[in-house]
C-alpha cells in the first residue's frame, strides 16, 4: 500500500506512534521514526534500511524541519507526516494548573502539529500530495477525559486540521486528525499497571458500548487509512477512535439483554 512511500511519525518511541510507525514500514514505506526518547531506536529495530530513528522535540521547530529534511535527504521526499507526540500534563484543573505548564502542554500538543503541517505540508505538494494526520483525543471534543491543559490543547489540533485543510487547498495535501479514546500507551501506562496490580483492570473502558481499553495498534491500523489512497476523499475531519465512548451523553447504560431499569 505505502510502497515507495515515505512517512514521518513523531512519538514513535511507544504506544500509538511506535505502531504505526511499525505498522507503515510492513505496508512498504520508509520510515523517519521520531522521539525525544531514545526508545525510539527500538521501534526501528530490524527494518533495516527502509527505516531511520531520530531523537527530537516534536514542540521544537528546528526539530521539526530537521526531521523533514532528514527524510528528503535520506529517502527523497516525504508523502506522509503523522504528527502524533503528545504530553498529557496531568489531570489538574483549570485553577492548578499553572501557566507554565499550560505553555508547556500546548507547545508540544498543539504549536508541534502547526509546525509539522508547517514543514511538511509544501514537500508533500512537491510529489504531487499526500497526507498529514495529527493526533486528537477525545479529551478534544468535550469536557471529561482529560486535565484542562490536555483537553484544550486536543481541542485545537482538531480546529487546526480544518483550518489547514482549507489553507492547503488544490495542493492535493489532506489533513485529518484522531481521536484516540483510552488507549494503553506510555502516557496512560501508569493507570493501566495500578488497576492490574488491584485487580481492576475489567474496570478500564468500562465507560464506553465495547466495555474494553483500547490497543495502540487499533489507531496505527485508523492512521494507515487515513494516510493512504483510501481515503482520497477524506480531508480536515477528526476521526473518533473510542469503543463508542462519545457517542453518547452519560446514561444509565442498559445492559445487553437487560431492561434498562
Amino acid at each position: 500500500m505505502f510502497q515507495n512511500k515515505v512517512v514521518v511519525v513523531t512519538g514513535a518511541g511507544s504506544g500509538i506512534g511506535r505502531a504505526s510507525a511499525q505498522l507503515f514500514a510492513q505496508a512498504g514505506a520508509r520510515v523517519v521514526a521520531c522521539d525525544i526518547s531514545a526508545a525510539v531506536h527500538e521501534t526501528v529495530a530490524g527494518m533495516g534500511d527502509g527505516a531511520v530513528a531520530l531523537e527530537m522535540d516534536a514542540g521544537e521547530e528546528a526539530d521539526v524541519a530537521r526531521a523533514v529534511a532528514l527524510a528528503c535527504e535520506r529517502f527523497g521526499g516525504i508523502d506522509v507526516f503523522y504528527a502524533n507526540a503528545g504530553i498529557s500534563g496531568g489531570a489538574s484543573g483549570i485553577f492548578e494548573t499553572s501557566a507554565a505548564l499550560w505553555a508547556e502542554v500546548l507547545r508540544v500538543n498543539l504549536i508541534g502539529p502547526a509546525l509539522a503541517i508547517k514543514h511538511a505540508a509544501p514537500r508533500i505538494a512537491e510529489r504531487g500530495g499526500g497526507a498529514i494526520l495529527c493526533t486528537a483525543s477525545v479529551a478534544g471534543l468535550r469536557s471529561g477525559a482529560g486535565g484542562a491543559a490536555y483537553s484544550a490543547s486536543k481541542a485545537g489540533v482538531i480546529n487546526l486540521v480544518q483550518t489547514a485543510a482549507q489553507q492547503l487547498s488544490t495542493s492535493n495535501v489532506r489533513v485529518n486528525a484522531i481521536c484516540p479514546g483510552l488507549i494503553e500507551t506510555g502516557m496512560t501506562q501508569r493507570a493501566f499497571e495500578h488497576a492490574r496490580e488491584v485487580g481492576k483492570e475489567d474496570r478500564l473502558g468500562r465507560l464506553n458500548p465495547l466495555r474494553r481499553a483500547g490497543a495502540p495498534e487499533e489507531i496505527a491500523r485508523v492512521a494507515l487509512f487515513l494516510a493512504s489512497d483510501g481515503a482520497s476523499y477524506v480531508n480536515g475531519q477528526a476521526w473518533v477512535v473510542d469503543g463508542g465512548l462519545s457517542s453518547s451523553h452519560p446514561v444509565t447504560r442498559q445492559e445487553f439483554g437487560k431492561p434498562a431499569f
